[in-house]
């Protein structure tokens, strides 16, 4: 039963991981599209 559960944490840590190293290094682009949001003048500070 301690081997099963060695090898579990194992897997667990080293998908952990790999998900850390993944996000790290993924060079996503930035978005293209400019985003245009009408703000009502009643929000705006005097």
């Amino acid at each position: 039963m301690a081997m099963v559960r060695r090898i579990v944490f194992l897997l667990v840590l080293v998908l952990l991981l790999g998900g850390v190293v993944f996000l790290m290094t993924w060079n996503e682009p930035p978005p293209q599209q400019a985003i245009e949001i009408d703000v009502p003048a009643e929000r705006l500070p005097r």
